[in-house]
């Protein structure tokens, strides 16, 4: 029996189940931030490494017919391991002037379609970022909307509007004009890039304008400046990391694109990625193929790099 004056010794706390299980991993130096870590390590490891590793192995082998068509790079004889690797592939690529010039030309067409697509995209972000609130998620559902349908058959419907007697041909010809060339020409995988990879552009800058101060606006306005000058000064350098991102995320694929070049592109079209189609189909030959993919790897890493320190150098401004 207690009386008034003796204290009541609460009941022990239950730990969480959670709690619990966290203390356990810290005896064994396992924490939190680890944890979280471990699944995009793991989703890099498997889908991202091990291949490129075996990748990088089939590059280093010859070509050979059989299966697999490639040389082995372990061989045994008489109780000895020899690892036998062939630079030959990666010679080749340096060497011949088809693969530079498919390198050289996804390069370029790459980059122009990247620009033609922030001069697109730019005002079209800038426009939903400034619309009524209402409207700005009916206008990025329009800008989402084509995601909706297979890659593949966006690209094949504009073949309807860019052959010989095509819609856009058709409707020239009501006026007397004569047919436009549109079909396998550079133009034409210009038009497709612009087409398929739009939105990629828009949204990146439409999530940096949105978040604009409007107070800098007012201020420049209330300054003197026109709407050119507080575009060029302010809009325009706070909106640089929606444009490295967008430019990314545009011409990264770009580079590597085998879809549109195939189906809109001719014969003069020269772009790696159909060079690697050609060398693993066609050719047979894995090892090349391997070395033109771990090549296209380096050539797509080094933008991302450059594009990344910039991208830096405007966020720490």
């Amino acid at each position: 029996m207690t009386t008034a004056h003796e204290p009541t010794i609460p009941p022990p706390r239950r730990l969480r189940p959670w709690n619990a299980v966290e203390r356990r991993l810290a005896k064994v130096g396992i924490s939190g931030r680890v944890l979280v870590l471990v699944a995009p390590v793991l989703w890099l490891l498997v889908f991202f490494l091990v291949p490129l590793a075996v990748v990088f192995g089939i590059s280093l082998a010859t070509k050979q017919f059989g299966r697999p068509p490639y040389s082995a790079l372990l061989s045994t004889e008489e109780g000895t391991v020899q690892l036998t690797l062939h630079l030959s592939n990666y010679i080749k690529l340096f060497t011949d002037n088809l693969y530079v010039a498919a390198y050289l030309s996804s390069i370029r067409i790459a980059a122009i379609a990247t620009v033609i697509t922030l001069l697109i995209g730019y005002p079209m972000a800038y426009a939903i970022a400034r619309a009524p609130d209402r409207w700005r998620n009916i206008l990025l559902m329009l800008v989402v909307l084509p995601f909706f349908t297979s890659f593949l058959l966006r690209v094949y419907a504009l073949t309807g509007f860019m052959r010989g007697n095509g819609v856009i041909n058709q409707f020239l010809g009501l006026f007397g004009i004569e047919p436009l060339v549109m079909m396998q020409t550079d133009f034409a995988v210009y038009v497709g890039i612009v087409y398929t990879y739009l939105p990629f552009m828009i949204l990146p800058l439409y999530t940096t304008l949105v978040k604009l101060d409007t107070a800098l606006f007012e201020a420049s306005a209330d300054l003197g400046a026109r709407p050119a000058r507080t575009f060029l000064s302010i809009t325009l350098p706070l909106s640089l990391p929606g444009i490295v991102a967008g430019s990314m995320l545009v011409f990264i694929p770009a580079i590597g694109e085998f879809v549109i070049p195939s189906l809109l592109g001719g014969p003069g079209t020269l772009m790696i990625g159909r060079v690697l189609w050609d060398e693993f189909f066609t050719n047979t030959n894995w090892p090349r193929a391997a070395a033109v993919a771990m090549a296209m790897l380096v050539v797509v890493v080094v933008p991302i790099m450059l594009l990344q320190r910039a991208q830096s150098a405007v966020v720490e401004k």
